[in-house]
């Protein structure tokens, strides 16, 4: 009896064959992922949000649909106006990353942690314990930070929803989890470190500048922030570079995906900086986006060489 002459018997075999090695693949993808789990770090098991990727995949995928939808939802609704939230809110910030910072600073500073290269070791010494607590904030923080873009939406700032603020704050989130899972210590704590200490200064600026243009004429040192931003990602590239070129005791992928990661922060946040302080001429702007925060923006107009803050104006 030839298959040619019962084509059902045909079509029933190549569906099997299609299971079969579809239930193959799966099971490599599980084995992988079973893998990939048991080289976690031990002392972050268990903690919330870490276990799994599918917490913070989920809520990084509400943060794009709500980025997708909430412009079209406030197209043809007022602005709201949210100065009582913004001030307690970026405060709030302030503080968390102060602590984060203070954190990592103390401990590393007590273990005698490299700013060069520092292996990440799982150990359970309390001042360990204290910069991976320290790190799983600064990842915890990420996802409190979606905030900033609700609070573009709600005021309609589109304007300022631009691919560097959404590419920003969505990937940074991911990444951090990837990081207190894998390695909550060594090498890690001085990228959050010295990111939460700008954290402090720009949620500080931006819990002003939400007071008003009669304190907006103050904020003229919000350019160096992004020139801070700028320093601090160079910085990280150059460390990547030097842990592969030195053959640093930390996990190689990471530090190829720090470069790439620097690279792209070098490339956008430059662009921003070109746009907003030198291809603006006789302008000079405070509360534009940097990647987060929620500031309002104001235009100081400079006659001759000298600013004139009260010819400033808001913008909406």
């Amino acid at each position: 009896m030839t298959t040619s002459r019962y084509p059902e018997l045909n079509s029933i075999r190549k569906m099997d064959t299609v299971v079969d090695s579809t239930q193959m693949v799966l099971s490599k993808i599980n084995g992988y992922y079973q893998w990939t789990q048991s080289l976690s770090d031990s002392r972050t098991r268990g903690w919330p949000l870490v276990d799994s990727p599918g917490p913070t995949l989920f809520y990084t995928l509400i943060y794009l649909f709500i980025v997708w939808i909430g412009p079209k939802m406030m197209k043809n609704r007022k602005p709201f106006r949210l100065t009582w939230l913004l001030i307690p809110y970026n405060l709030a910030m302030a503080v968390l990353n102060s602590y984060i910072a203070v954190q990592l600073l103390t401990a590393s500073t007590r273990l005698r942690y490299s700013y060069i290269c520092e292996p990440c070791r799982q150990r359970n010494h309390p001042d360990e314990l204290q910069i991976a607590n320290a790190v799983w904030w600064y990842y915890f923080s990420k996802l409190l930070e979606f905030c900033d873009t609700f609070f573009f939406i709600l005021r309609k700032k589109d304007k300022q929803l631009t691919f560097l603020h959404v590419y920003h704050h969505s990937t940074m989130f991911s990444l951090w989890w990837i990081g207190i899972k894998w390695v909550p210590s060594g090498s890690t704590f001085l990228p959050a470190m010295v990111n939460s200490a700008i954290h402090v200064l720009m949620y500080s600026y931006y819990g002003l500048a939400a007071l008003g243009p009669h304190i907006g004429r103050y904020l003229w040192w919000k350019k160096y922030l992004t020139i801070l931003q700028m320093i601090q990602f160079t910085c990280a590239l150059v460390l990547g570079i030097n842990g592969i070129r030195t053959g640093c005791d930390f996990p190689l992928w990471m530090h190829y995906t720090l470069i790439i990661y620097m690279l792209s922060f070098i490339v956008l946040f430059g662009n921003f900086y070109v746009k907003a302080y030198m291809e603006k001429g006789s302008q000079v702007f405070f509360g534009m986006d940097m990647g987060c925060g929620q500031g309002n923006t104001y235009i100081y107009r400079k006659q001759s060489s000298v600013t004139n803050h009260q010819n400033g104006k808001k913008i909406d």
